[in-house]
């Protein structure tokens, strides 16, 4: 099954309560999702020159410290670090002279969090209302084609302040990673939702807009998806041509929310009074601002 939520500040006046309202969000779709849950949150930029990176260590006695980077936060097993230079030399320093911390995601913005166990848990354990920010993504997962691990949990991101959740399965993720593999997009997992995030900063690198890549789905991938896909500037939203995996967009002057059922979205404030309707198939529904 697996569960999806989204949240777009049209309002700066919301984003110190972007972690309340996302968490809120996340832990309506537990059912949807009890093996895993993950959320990618958008705030504090880093300065010019500088690279703001999320790690992972399976170790709980790692010293952040010393792995390298002023050291912006730590919640549980995952550290936030401010690295000066490219967001690309400071991944492959990290993962060069520290081969055990994973890089769960890399940019100016954007920073990932994620964890096995049921969402409830995983929003208290990494204080999810704490956090503020322009928009925020979350996934609960119910795995079908992979193991279930920290790493293999959403969202996966394979290109700068650019991840993806998914609900859905692919049926050629084995050939199109061969084929990304060959054009320098690198995965650390074997789940199908990593290889359509690779696909996707494939196509953004090779100078398609964020609509185009995303229209290259529809021609590139084989299965079944409700894409949610967080960039620097905001989200978007892309259902495959049967559009068999459930989506709901709201939009209010204050805000935009996608969620796989609307009881996600029934918790922010003005709901009931937003314009709500079902995403249609083969379209993508955008949402940005411009980053300050």
């Amino acid at each position: 099954m697996c569960g999806i939520v989204g949240l777009f500040c049209k309002n700066p006046e919301l984003e110190p309560r972007l972690g309340e309202y996302l968490s809120a969000m996340l832990v309506q779709m537990d059912e949807r999702g009890p093996d895993s849950a993950g959320v990618a949150v958008y705030r504090d930029p880093a300065p010019d020159g500088w690279s703001k990176l999320t790690l992972y260590s399976a170790d709980p006695a790692i010293s952040w410290d010393e792995v390298g980077g002023d050291v912006l936060d730590v919640r549980a097993r995952h550290a936030v670090v401010l690295v000066e230079g490219d967001p690309d030399e400071a991944e492959a320093s990290i993962r060069r002279q520290h081969p055990n911390v994973r890089v769960m995601s890399a940019g100016r913005v954007i920073e990932i969090y994620k964890e096995v166990g049921r969402p409830r848990a995983f929003a208290e354990e990494f204080r999810l209302v704490d956090f503020q920010g322009t928009h925020g993504l979350g996934h609960t997962r119910m795995a079908t084609e992979s193991r279930v691990t920290t790493e293999g949990s959403h969202p996966f991101s394979t290109g700068h302040d650019l991840c993806l959740v998914h609900n859905g399965s692919l049926s050629n993720h084995n050939r199109l990673r061969m084929q990304l593999r060959r054009e320098g997009i690198e995965f650390q997992t074997e789940n199908d939702t990593e290889v359509a995030a690779g696909y996707l900063t494939w196509r953004l690198r090779e100078g398609a807009t964020l609509e185009e890549a995303l229209e290259g789905c529809l021609d590139d991938l084989d299965g079944f998806y409700t894409f949610l896909v967080g960039t620097a500037d905001g989200f978007a939203v892309l259902r495959d041509p049967i559009a068999c995996k459930p989506a709901v967009l709201a939009e209010t002057d204050e805000w935009v929310a996608m969620a796989s059922e609307y009881r996600a979205i029934a918790v922010l404030p003005g709901a009931a009074e937003a314009r709500m309707w079902e995403p249609e198939p083969r379209v993508v529904y955008a949402w940005e601002k411009a980053l300050v």
